[in-house]
């Protein structure tokens, strides 16, 4: 058995629980995102992969060894806080150093791993600088070179990035993911940023309410996702719940033949605003009928707001697509049937 295995992990404090029982397996080298809503789990779980807190059930395996009792300082697991924790009366360097002047690594040694890990994060020169003379997105990769020196087996971020403005976070996703291709270490990172976890995981691991609701890649998750939960939290979406009859689902204003539908009862569907076809006219087969409440233009997409019978639904097209339509103009909004994904709840 190869790579880390979450074996049945359950975290509770008193009567509450905060992680119920958990099974993940993560392969060597992958970037895996933990993504979901505040209080969801997911540091905590980070907290018992790093050795933080102990998990009140459940076995966590690296390489088939079982470390669910290994202390932290004995995991050799590289983490960077969300504070990013660097000590601000010691240099640059000395904050990288620290980790391997504590394991009695000559002085000689320390010199030439600072210096190849700030080149390896792209900061070279700075080793003599203060902490308070660097900028913020600095500071972060000063912290994730100071989690690197010892040459961690894994690598895990507690929402790194979050104190960032946007377009430097934006750099750092894409900076930080190609780093990890680089080095080749099983990263973990939570976050609660669905554009962060879309941009750099191979997995995401969507949590909510101590649970995992779905384990897969981002275009999985995003393009099929587990429930009504997971598509609701992952962009946008357009979520219609409707009776089973005849193999179409019966919703307000209309009815959509759909395949995978169940026999019978009720059923949820999720369709993204991207795969909408907005009309003028409303006759046509999986169309529904609706008015144009709102149109935005963003350069990049239109966006279009659609009431159909009280519900609101959203239509994204590019500016070439753009349906020549207008606020309060009766329309006729397409659901593509390979476009709506079936949910389990």
């Amino acid at each position: 058995m190869s790579g880390l295995v979450l074996d049945g992990l359950v975290k509770r404090y008193g009567s509450f629980t905060a992680l119920q029982r958990t099974e993940l397996s993560i392969p060597h080298g992958q970037f895996v995102c933990l993504l979901g809503p505040s209080g969801c789990g997911k540091t905590t779980l980070l907290r018992m992969v790093a050795g933080l807190d102990n998990p009140t059930e459940g076995r966590i395996l690296l390489d088939g060894a079982d470390i669910t009792q290994t202390p932290a300082h004995q995991r050799n697991f590289g983490m960077v806080f969300q504070s990013l924790a660097l000590f601000p009366h010691l240099t640059v360097g000395e904050n990288i150093a620290y980790p391997l002047r504590i394991r009695g690594v000559s002085k000689a040694d320390q010199g030439r791993e600072v210096e190849r890990l700030l080149a390896l994060v792209r900061l070279p020169g700075v080793a003599d600088r203060a902490v308070s003379q660097i900028s913020g997105g600095q500071r972060q990769r000063v912290a994730i070179a100071r989690a690197l020196a010892l040459s961690p087996k894994l690598f895990l971020l507690d929402e790194p990035l979050s104190a960032l403005d946007a377009k430097l976070r934006e750099q750092m996703q894409i900076e930080l993911k190609l780093l990890q291709e680089r080095l080749g270490i099983t990263t973990i990172v939570v976050t609660h940023d669905q554009r962060e976890a879309m941009t750099m995981a191979d997995l995401v691991v969507v949590m909510s309410q101590g649970r995992v609701r779905q384990a897969a890649s981002p275009i999985e998750v995003y393009r099929r996702p587990a429930d009504s939960f997971v598509a609701d939290f992952i962009g946008m979406t357009n979520l219609l719940r409707g009776r089973i009859a005849a193999g179409a689902l019966a919703v307000d204003g209309g009815t959509l033949a759909l395949p995978g539908l169940p026999p019978a009862g009720e059923a949820t569907i999720s369709v993204r605003p991207e795969e909408l076809r907005v009309h003028r006219d409303a006759a046509g087969p999986n169309r529904l009928a609706g008015t144009v409440s709102f149109v935005r233009d963003l350069g990049s997409h239109v966006e279009l707001r659609i009431d159909v019978a009280g519900r609101e639904m959203i239509a994204v097209a590019t500016p070439q697509d753009r349906p020549d339509v207008q606020p309060g103009q009766p329309v006729g909004v397409e659901l593509p049937p390979a476009s709506c994904v079936v949910l389990e709840s």
